[in-house]
């Protein structure tokens, strides 16, 4: 199992994930951001997903602000995606809870999503490779609920998130 990990506020941050995610795209990578945007700790995926589609991405995205791909249609929304994308390599992307000390935390991993798992859910696993955005802890019983993520710390994390896909496919195709 590889991961990288990285702090959102460290200056390299986009570098770094871009490194390790730069062996894994190819021209069958898809972009598959999970999350809904009724919740603000759990709209990570589609706000990654719409800052990509606004700035032009050049591999597909499925799953933004305006179309988000959640619990009640992620079955639906893979079927589709793996019909019309036959060898896709896919990249979930997802909010996560995690220790109080990891907030703020962005990890790319050599495994799916288990998207719902921090809730109890039991969804399909998304991905060849993921990348998650550390929200929210794991202590807390409100679960994505709670009002004390801010929209501003989702904002950041999507922020670096996007950068590191945009470095990756420059590098990639160099």
């Amino acid at each position: 199992m590889n991961k990288v990990k990285v702090h959102y506020k460290d200056s390299l941050a986009y570098y770094e994930l871009a490194f390790f995610l730069k062996q894994h795209l190819d021209k069958d990578s898809v972009i598959v951001c999970i999350g809904t945007d009724r919740c603000i700790g759990d709209c990570l995926g589609p706000m990654v997903g719409t800052l990509l589609q606004e700035k032009h991405f050049p591999l597909p995205v499925y799953g933004t602000i305006s179309k988000p791909i959640h619990a009640l249609n992620l079955k639906k929304e893979l079927s589709q995606i793996n019909h019309m994308h036959p060898k896709a390599n896919l990249i979930g992307i997802d909010a996560c809870l995690g220790d109080t000390d990891s907030i703020g935390e962005i990890q790319i991993r050599n495994y799916p999503i288990h998207p719902g798992k921090g809730v109890g859910k039991s969804l399909p696993l998304v991905g060849e490779i993921s990348i998650i955005g550390i929200v929210d802890t794991i202590e807390n019983n409100e679960l994505f609920s709670n009002r004390s993520i801010r929209l501003d710390l989702i904002i950041n994390i999507s922020k670096v998130i996007v950068d590191a896909l945009f470095y990756a496919v420059n590098m990639s195709s160099n």
